[in-house]
Order: C-alpha cells, then sequence, then structure tokens
C-alpha cells in the first residue's frame, strides 16, 4: 500500500478509537466469511494488517451457516455474507448493528468445468446432456446455489437436471466437486476459478445477471464487535480504494 494511503487510514483507525472511547492496541478480528469470497478476503487481510496492524481470524463457510451460528451465540465480530437478505435479518433481531450493513461485493455466477472446451460461451451443454453429474451449492443456505437454480428454471433445464445434481455444502465443496472430477461441471462464483492476472483454468459460461437475481453480498457489523475498534476498522477497510481493487480482481461488481 502506498505511504500516502496508510497515512490515511492511520488517521482513520486514531478518529475510529477516539469514537469508540479511547485509543487501542492491535487486535484479532474473528470474522464469518461467506466460501466464495474466502480467496480476495485472504489478499484484503495483508492489505489490513498492514495498514492498522489488527488482524483476521477467518472462519468461511455457506452464509446460511453461519447465520445459525450467530444465532446460537458464536462470538463473530463481522459477517461478510452472500446475500443481502441475512445481514437484515440479524439487524432486525437485534444480533448486528443497525446502520452498519453496506453491499462489499456483487457477485457473479459462472458454470464451470475444469476440462477446457467442455463448457460453451453460451453454456449450450446445459442443454446438450452429455454429463453425468452438475455440482452446485445448497440453494437452501448458498445464494449462490440459488441463483444456480434460477438460471436452470429460466432456461427450462430444471426438472431434466435435478437427477444430475451434487449438491455441495457451500459453494467452495461445489467447487470442489468439480476440480476433484466428481462432477465434469458446475455452478461456482467467478471469483473461485478468477486470479488477479492469469486466465481461468478449464473452460466457463459466465452466465448472464438476467438470468438470476443479483447476488448483493453484504457486510454487517454484529453485536459482538459492536464496541471494537478494530471491527469497525475492518468495516472501513473494505470501502477503501486499496480493498476495492482486490476484490474487483478477482470478477466482482459493485
Amino acid at each position: 500500500m502506498p505511504v500516502r494511503s496508510l497515512r490515511a487510514w492511520r488517521v482513520l483507525l486514531l478518529l475510529l478509537a477516539f469514537v469508540g472511547g479511547g485509543m487501542a492496541g492491535a487486535a484479532e478480528v474473528p470474522v464469518a466469511v461467506a466460501a466464495n469470497f474466502a480467496r480476495p478476503l485472504e489478499a484484503i487481510a495483508r492489505g489490513f494488517t498492514a495498514a492498522t496492524g489488527h488482524t483476521l481470524k477467518v472462519s468461511s463457510g455457506p452464509t446460511g451457516k453461519f447465520y445459525s451460528q450467530i444465532v446460537a451465540g458464536a462470538p463473530f465480530e463481522v459477517l461478510l455474507a452472500a446475500d443481502d437478505e441475512t445481514p437484515k435479518k440479524l439487524v432486525a433481531e437485534g444480533r448486528a448493528v443497525a446502520g452498519s450493513s453496506f453491499t462489499y461485493a456483487v457477485g457473479a455466477l459462472v458454470l464451470w468445468s475444469a476440462q477446457p472446451g467442455f463448457v460453451d460461451e453460451r453454456g449450450a451443454v446445459l442443454a446438450g446432456g452429455g454429463f453425468r453429474h452438475l455440482a452446485i451449492a445448497n440453494p437452501k443456505t448458498a445464494p449462490y446455489g440459488a441463483a444456480a437454480i434460477e438460471v436452470l428454471k429460466t432456461r427450462g433445464l430444471f426438472d431434466a437436471l435435478a437427477p444430475k445434481f451434487v449438491t455441495g455444502e457451500s459453494i467452495a465443496q461445489a467447487y470442489q466437486f468439480v476440480a476433484t472430477g466428481n462432477a465434469e461441471l458446475g455452478f461456482v462464483a467467478l471469483s473461485q476459478i478468477s486470479q488477479p492476472g492469469k486466465p481461468a483454468g478449464g473452460s466457463h459460461w459466465r452466465v448472464p445477471g438476467h438470468l438470476h437475481s443479483p447476488i448483493r453480498q453484504d457486510a454487517v457489523l454484529l453485536e459482538a464487535g459492536a464496541k471494537s475498534p478494530a471491527a469497525a476498522a475492518l468495516l472501513a477497510y473494505l470501502k477503501c480504494a486499496d480493498a476495492r481493487r482486490v476484490i474487483e480482481s478477482f470478477g466482482y461488481g459493485r
């Protein structure tokens, strides 16, 4: 991070600390992050620590599962969800801080195969039926899985392809089914097959946004982190130019 940017963030942290009741030392922020955003968060965490001295304790998985854990008292301070409904629900229930949620990324869905040339640029392979297994994330707990179901229904393919589903607990598990060859293709997040500066491996079709509801991913400050300057600093950092560049480099929109 440029020196000027670092200085700006140090000033912001001072302000956050004074508002919170005094300057605090470096702290660890327990973060629950949607599986599709785990890799981008690794890169963001390095910049965040360099700028603030704070570190992240990251748990990744399906948003629905995190919701249940938070309700049960899990001590997460920040949730980076795969949707915008879960943060709203947590705020309404008094489990998250009102006014703290915002969209940190808009996800992109892709149909992906680890095999080059297997998936065409229009996704016609779905109708062709030349495969035995189609991986998706659990649509009940993973927004990317719900989006995949929308795509299949919009294209009139759901009934025909449902017997071929291999359902993962999260988008990370759906990705693993395809990467290991247990499914010839599957619906995953663009961020999972994208590395900044490198072409995606295998073959994929980027699903047009009009085929499913927007995948707006919201962050929210949880009640456990309501008095934590470090948790507040993380949410502020996600909005800065350095974090935005990382997020966009993984294929997310705004």
